[in-house]
């Protein structure tokens, strides 16, 4: 069972334990999109958080969690996006020797990003090449730190949902991103306890749909590509943890195209002021997509979980779809 694996006391718990690490990033009401949806829309601006993604709470509860001891030999993570940076970062703060394994296709702007934050990049062919490459680091005494099968982890993540309860105390429904899960997995868990009677709406992109696909067929579905822009939510396919605690949360995932996901982009951009990603910006087309499901007195909160867009990726993005 979910709760057999994630708790709210361990949610709880890293909330206390990162707190001298991390931003309590705020939650503010969008007046524009209230209008635009008919009811009360609250923006949690999670793309402040340090590093700029939500990952940093997952990967500090981690790293807190072994101690010193356990984290004397170094820390090694697969990724070619935030978690990669979130992991960097965690170990420069707490003096930890970080490897980052990462797809060669990762754009320049996040392996510059990993390694200005002091970590060693390991470029490898492809994403699988790089699952394997981890083995060498342990033998050689490294924790690995999955970006979301892991219960510290979606612990850390889970804080956010604490926050969102904490601040809007009467919530009803809650919007947020799916890659491979941690996020979705976290946050819903810390809300449920909370809020039994908020609902949980995953999001996905074409193309990076690994959730919901998995929700489909009932066991996790291995996808033979990401094709979405949105590379931060490309996870090739969901764990058994992640899926079984999305099938208990969540209301359903709702996927959206990359188009509608950089329509949102723009928009966000330039009436919030904020620049997201899209697997950021795909909460409000979702939102867009489900507004039937609000009532004028509903409380929906959108979680905007990233904002490591780069200008150039911005500008092609919007001349692919603009």
């Amino acid at each position: 069972m979910p709760g057999s694996v994630l708790g709210i006391d361990a949610i709880r718990e890293a909330r206390e334990r990162i707190k001298p690490y991390i931003r309590r990033t705020p939650i503010e009401r969008s007046r524009t999109l209230s209008e635009i949806l008919g009811t009360d829309v609250f923006v949690k601006y999670e793309l402040f958080q340090k590093t700029g993604s939500f990952k940093v709470r997952g990967a500090f509860n981690k790293l807190l969690s072994v101690g010193p001891d356990g984290r004397a030999g170094g820390v090694v993570a697969v990724s070619g996006g935030n978690h990669a940076q979130a992991i960097a970062y965690a170990g420069s703060v707490l003096g930890i020797e970080a490897v980052v394994i990462m797809p060669e296709s990762t754009p320049e702007t996040y392996i510059n990003a990993t390694r200005g934050y002091g970590a060693v990049i390991d470029l490898q062919p492809t994403i699988a090449a790089a699952f394997d490459r981890v083995e060498k680091y342990r033998s050689e005494g490294m924790i690995f730190v999955h970006p979301f099968d892991d219960p510290e982890v979606m612990a850390g993540q889970g804080t956010l949902g604490l926050e969102i309860c904490d601040d809007v105390p009467d919530v009803t429904d809650v919007l947020v991103s799916i890659g491979g899960g941690g996020l979705a997995g976290g946050v819903s868990t810390a809300i449920k306890a909370e809020s039994p009677g908020t609902r949980i709406w995953g999001v996905e992109t074409e193309g990076a749909d690994a959730m919901a696909k998995a929700l489909a067929a009932g066991k996790p579905v291995e996808l033979p590509a990401i094709t979405s822009i949105a590379k931060t939510l490309g996870a090739p396919s969901v764990s058994e943890t992640t899926l079984a605690i999305a099938a208990a949360n969540l209301e359903g995932v709702t996927v959206v195209s990359d188009g509608e996901a950089v329509e949102e982009m723009v928009f966000i951009l330039e009436r919030l002021k904020v620049l997201t990603e899209p697997a950021a910006s795909c909460t409000l087309a979702a939102a867009k997509r489900l507004r039937t499901n609000f009532r004028k007195e509903s409380r929906v909160v959108l979680i905007l979980c990233g904002g490591n867009t780069g200008v150039r990726d911005l500008c092609k993005h919007v001349g692919t779809f603009c």
